[in-house]
């Protein structure tokens, strides 16, 4: 008759031999990963200054603004284009800058939430967006403020009015998850009012 610790090891190699071979046939197959390309250089003009950097060509602008430059102004949300925090300007038009490549912006004029203000002067908006209470955590602030720059020229430019849902329409790509909508619209209305 068995001792217990030869029963004990030979269930065990027995209940091992039979599970290696369904949880290697149940594994998906990897693709290998893809090797890193070499980094080259770029150079990017954001907020008026001009900066060289050597770069990975598959870094988003979003993480050349935040881990390469140090302006974390600029927020990671859904880092899949669907929340706004990181709105950025690229020429005065708006844009998700996780959703596209640092390399393809050389030459053009990048503006961050850090370059809307002049020295210690707040933007119009951004004075707006604290008067009108127009925040509460804060996160999605930075990509709403610069959205809602590009937006007050693209209404001008368009000709449209300035109402509350031309604005809501035009600001639904930037999401607020603590629901300060309200007070949102309520400032961009305010600076387009006073420029008009």
């Amino acid at each position: 008759m068995p001792d217990r610790r030869s029963f004990l090891q030979s269930a065990l190699a027995v209940v091992g031999a039979t599970q290696v071979p369904a949880a290697t046939s149940a594994a998906p197959p990897t693709a290998a990963a893809a090797p890193a390309a070499p980094p080259r250089p770029v150079h990017l003009n954001i907020n008026g200054r001009d900066y060289s950097l050597s770069l990975e060509p598959r870094v988003t602008l979003l993480d050349a603004l935040r881990e390469h430059i140090g302006l974390a102004g600029t927020k990671k949300g859904c880092d899949r284009g669907q929340c706004g925090a990181c709105t950025v300007l690229v020429d005065g038009r708006r844009i998700n800058a996780c959703l596209t490549l640092a390399v393809m912006h050389e030459g053009q004029r990048i503006t961050t939430i850090e370059g809307l203000a002049q020295g210690d002067a707040l933007s119009p908006l951004q004075q707006a967006f604290l008067e009108h209470d127009a925040f509460q955590c804060g996160y999605c602030t930075p990509g709403q403020i610069c959205s809602a720059t590009a937006l007050l020229e693209e209404v001008r430019a368009d000709g449209a009015g300035f109402t509350d849902d031309e604005i809501r329409e035009r600001m639904s790509g930037n999401i607020c998850r603590c629901g300060a909508y309200p007070n949102i619209v309520a400032a961009i209305r305010e600076v387009a009012l006073r420029r008009s």
